[in-house]
């Protein structure tokens, strides 16, 4: 066919185009249309369908991270148990405001027991934290390094919770014992008691 034929189609008269023609039409038009369709919807679609991919591989994880859970569940209970004991155990272990007094009596005890002398045995004001409340006493003392060894087990030995911070040690002016010099420590005793929850409040 020759192409100045094209310039004579009739375009009321599509029928009667030659079919070569008719087919390049009909085959530029299913292209047009293919891909109207494509940006109008399937693009469209197609992004969905990588959102929902991704969302599935998260909801999958998410899944396998709760069915993990779900098969130990009698074992976290069971942990869960263990630490309510263990936590009643440690609050035993804090003093009640009745109890205070001889705590401070068993820790001044403890460091006349180990051979120290007691230069200074302050109790500071009290300080509440979230459940309990903290009592910090500047303590400081003379004695031999073992004795102050002594000291420091002695406290760990007590039946409630007695810690000990901003430890210094340091020589003594020229002062010497029986069984060699002495030396000075200075620290930051604190006890615990528990507050119940009108306290905490």
């Amino acid at each position: 066919m020759e192409l100045s034929k094209l310039n004579e189609l009739d375009l009321s008269n599509v029928g009667e185009w030659p079919t070569p023609i008719k087919a390049v039409v009909i085959l530029i038009a299913c292209i047009g249309l293919a891909v109207a369709v494509y940006y109008l919807d399937t693009e469209s679609q197609l992004t969905r369908l990588d959102q929902e991919r991704a969302t599935e591989v998260d909801l999958r994880q998410s899944f396998e991270t709760k069915q993990r859970k779900a098969a130990n569940l009698e074992a976290y209970r069971q942990q869960l148990e263990e630490m309510k004991e263990s936590f009643g155990a440690m609050l035993r272990q804090l003093p009640d405001k009745t109890e205070v007094a001889a705590l401070l009596v068993d820790v001044s005890q403890t460091g006349l027991a180990a051979g120290l002398e007691f230069q200074l045995f302050q109790p500071q004001g009290e300080q509440s934290k979230d459940f309990y409340a903290e009592l910090p006493i500047d303590v400081r003392v003379t004695g031999r390094y073992h004795d102050f060894g002594r000291f420091i087990s002695g406290l760990a030995a007590l039946p409630r919770i007695v810690t000990i911070h901003d430890v210094k040690i340091g020589s003594t002016a020229g002062e010497t014992g029986a069984d060699g010099a002495k030396l000075a420590l200075q620290a930051t005793v604190k006890t615990y008691r528990y507050l119940d929850e009108a306290a905490a409040k």
